[in-house]
């Protein structure tokens, strides 16, 4: 029966999606850098009002300021400023954003939200603004030279020359990302990672047998993410069961649904047992590509997809997304994710369900295909690939692809150029 009220996650899963959700928000690296440009401003401030910063602008004239209005004068402009960097720099990272979302994915958005880059230079800006505003209001009205923070001023100056230089960085910066060749790159890359962590067996495993068990109902709708394999592993054990998964990671499941089954040897197995199980699993409402690789499957198939609608009409970009997720297949196919997961004496306490070459290019393959069958460049590009595909590996399933997608004609065939 399905279970009547949600458990709790168990506290590596919920610290381990806690964690993941603060580094990967946009205010992180912005949060740093101000944090630490807040304590620079009060320790320069307490220097320059300190005996030793006194004396050591008493000794050296070149580095006094005698007058505090211009001191007051050199702090506002470089505040103004810096306030007009920052809302230009944002108004760059929100165009780049909206063109991403309009001409690619909404999916690619994490991936330039979350450059660090980006982020260290807005933090940077915020940081210098908030370092001049704390010096504007420690600067006093005296005669005396020496009570002036000078040192601190000369250190916004130069803090501002290097936001000049950034800036520039910046510009240069943006104009690389918002190439779309450099985003599918990026996802590439990523998504070539997290496979790499995850399909490392030259040969492909062996299955074990299905046993019919008892069924663990969700207690939530999500997407099936990851689940703690060490603890799931030492649960298994303890109880003395096997737990096999009915879902492969990225698919969504309902509540109320069976997400996997529990076959014990003796013991019955216990609400108690279900809780821990479900506790150890995380449901979440978009997986990471540093956890689920087959999400950067997804996003290289929707940006291909995207790409030839008829609003955009852009073949290249969805021939550059063909070649990547090739050649992601191409890796795929020799090599095997590990779906039995042992415990410390060799005995399979796990089985998990992974999706095969096939059903992979089955999910995102064909799709293009279906949008791209009336492009003599995407016609072209395709039937090279599978091509190539068939020297890494003879897939029954792109064989029969490639031979379909041959036969069939394209339509202005019989009106050669």
């Amino acid at each position: 029966m399905p279970l009547e009220k949600p458990k709790r996650l168990s506290a590596s899963i919920w610290l381990k999606q806690k964690t993941s959700k603060v580094y990967k928000s946009i205010a992180f690296i912005p949060f740093l850098v101000v944090l630490f440009f807040l304590l620079l401003s009060v320790s320069m401030i307490y220097l320059d009002y300190s005996d030793t910063g006194k004396d050591l602008k008493a000794a050296t004239n070149w580095i006094r300021l005698k007058d505090p209005s211009t001191a007051r004068t050199i702090v506002s402009v470089i505040a103004a400023g810096l306030i007009s960097l920052t809302v230009f720099s944002f108004s760059m990272v929100m165009v780049v954003l909206n063109q991403a979302a309009s001409q690619l994915s909404n999916r690619v958005l994490d991936k330039l939200v979350g450059n660090r880059f980006h982020q260290f230079i807005i933090g940077f800006y915020i940081g210098d603004i908030i370092y001049a505003l704390l010096l504007l209001t420690s600067i006093r009205d005296v005669e005396s030279g020496i009570y002036v923070p000078a040192l601190s001023t000369y250190l916004l100056i130069l803090l501002s020359v290097f936001a000049i230089f950034l800036f520039v960085l910046f510009l240069h910066f943006i104009t690389q990302t918002i190439k779309y060749t450099t985003i599918i790159r990026r996802i590439y890359k990523q998504t070539l990672v997290s496979m790499k962590e995850s399909c490392f067996l030259e040969t492909e495993p062996d299955i074990a047998p299905a046993q019919q068990g008892h069924p663990v109902y969700s207690d939530r709708a999500g997407v099936f993410e990851t689940f703690d394999r060490q603890q799931m592993a030492k649960l298994a054990r303890k109880n003395n069961c096997v737990i096999t998964f009915r879902y492969p990671t990225g698919h969504f499941v309902l509540e109320n649904v069976p997400i996997a089954d529990v076959y014990c040897l003796k013991e019955t197995v216990t609400k108690e047992l279900e809780s821990h199980i479900l506790s150890n699993i995380s449901l979440v409402d978009e997986p990471s590509v540093d956890i689920y690789f087959y999400s950067g499957f997804r996003q290289l198939s929707e940006i291909a997809i995207k790409a030839l609608s008829p609003g955009i009409n852009d073949p290249g970009t969805a021939a550059e997304s063909l070649r990547a997720l090739f050649a992601l297949l191409a890796y795929r196919y020799k090599h095997f994710p590990d779906n039995n997961i042992r415990d410390k004496h060799g005995t399979v306490r796990v089985v998990t369900k992974e999706m095969s070459f096939d059903e992979i290019f089955q999910r995102y393959i064909v799709p293009v295909w279906d949008y791209g069958k009336d492009d003599r460049n995407i016609r072209n590009q395709m039937i090279d690939l599978l091509l190539q595909l068939q020297y890494i590996g003879k897939s029954a399933t792109t064989q029969k692809f490639l031979a379909q997608i041959q036969r069939k004609p394209f339509r202005e065939d019989e009106y050669p150029a």
